[in-house]
């Protein structure tokens, strides 16, 4: 896997964990094993945009007075959804 910073080709799949305010700006919360990157050359550790994108859009389209301080990635992406997508997206 190519590394989005330093280009380096030895970037490897892993899980991490993330801090999120949610949209209201009420809280921040501790989501964990998110599907991140990990260069080894460089040091970065960072999640890919497609699965920061999933992030927001869930935390825009759910009830997040129902979300813990701390909730796995893959707990926040099995709450249903008020609405389908994110029509809020331009």
């Amino acid at each position: 896997m190519k590394c989005l910073w330093c280009e380096n080709e030895n970037a490897e799949q892993t899980a991490r964990t993330g801090y999120w305010e949610l949209p209201d700006g009420t809280r921040a919360v501790e989501i964990t094993i998110i599907p991140s990157v990990s260069c080894p050359s460089c040091g970065m550790e960072y999640q890919e945009d497609h699965i920061v994108d999933e992030i927001e859009d869930q935390l825009m389209l759910i009830d997040t007075k129902k979300i813990d301080s701390s909730i796995s990635f893959t707990d926040l992406m099995s709450i249903p959804r008020f609405l389908k997508k994110n029509y809020f997206k331009l």
